[in-house]
């Protein structure tokens, strides 16, 4: 995703001398064309990131649209007042987009793992939030909302599925109807999530749009009152806008996630998806114990 992130970048800024792209010491390479084709309009701040929040409100408050960049810890946990007092408050036109989700950075240790990225900025009014699956999922989204009125959030991940899917901002897509239950898969997580419910009578809602969170979609086919969501961040992130979405109607509800605890071994990140019980085989045997109701 992260390339196509530049190829998309570059090429929106060929077309629409709006864009302006602050980076925090990081795709500086990757952007190298951008420094020399838009160097007026390509800049590293360096390991500065509430600074760098800060300008890319000031150049959204004179009609040009700013796009963060740098890894989801720093953007996200170090950057927090200012993405609520400088973009959300004044309900500025900036993009974040990171890189580095959950554990993707598994080698360099929980300094550099962000699980609880969506969980604080859904407590931002107004900050859209975009969890797309594939590279051109993320090319589909970020055009059809670069330069819109909202402060965005455009989560990159090093790990991505592989289905073909035709994704929206704000809709969720429909993917399978079953009879059983409802899983709510989202972004990256969506091959291993059909992967584990290929012999399961269920609904598979596709998720890349969190904020705002498409809920008629989900009250929908959501009738037998059991719904599982699957999710590459902190488990009940969405656990909110779930029942929010139900209007409480009776319903059972299994999250799976990252579990809440710290990540204290190096490596990989497909040790720490094994840790946390998030690989394919793992999912079949959770998800089928909570839709015959034994868990």
């Amino acid at each position: 995703m992260r390339k196509q992130f530049v190829r998309t970048m570059e090429d929106l800024m060929a077309k629409d001398p709006r864009l302006v792209l602050l980076l925090g010491d990081i795709g500086v390479f990757g952007f190298r064309n951008a420094f020399r084709l838009h160097s007026d309009r390509t800049y590293n701040i360096g390991i500065c990131e509430q600074a760098m929040t800060g300008l890319a409100a000031g150049l959204a408050k004179e009609q040009l649209l700013p796009v963060i960049h740098s890894i989801a810890p720093f953007v996200v946990e170090r950057c927090f007042e200012q993405l609520k007092v400088d973009l959300c408050y004044q309900r500025l036109p900036a993009k974040i987009v990171s890189v580095g989700a959950s554990y993707d950075y598994a080698s360099l240790g929980c300094t550099h793992h962000c699980p609880g990225d969506v969980a604080i900025l859904r407590n931002l009014p107004g900050m859209e939030i975009v969890v797309p699956g594939t590279p051109a999922e993320f090319d589909r989204l970020f055009r059809s909302r670069y330069a819109s009125e909202s402060p965005g959030y455009f989560r990159l991940s090093e790990g991505r599925h592989t289905e073909t899917t035709s994704v929206e901002f704000g809709r969720a897509e429909v993917l399978r109807r079953g009879h059983q239950g409802t899983i709510v898969a989202v972004g990256p997580m969506l091959s291993s999530v059909l992967e584990a419910s290929r012999e399961m009578d269920v609904s598979v809602l596709y998720y890349t749009t969190l904020a705002p969170f498409d809920a008629a979609t989900l009250r929908e086919n959501s009738a037998s009152g059991a719904i599982a969501v699957v999710g590459p961040f902190y488990e009940d992130t969405l656990t909110p806008d779930i029942m929010a979405a139900v209007n409480g109607r009776a319903t059972r509800l299994l999250s799976i996630g990252i579990p809440r605890r710290f990540l204290t071994n190096y490596g990989k990140a497909a040790t720490h998806d094994k840790d946390c019980a998030l690989t394919a085989p793992q999912l079949n045997a959770r998800l089928q114990a909570f839709f015959d109701g034994k868990i």
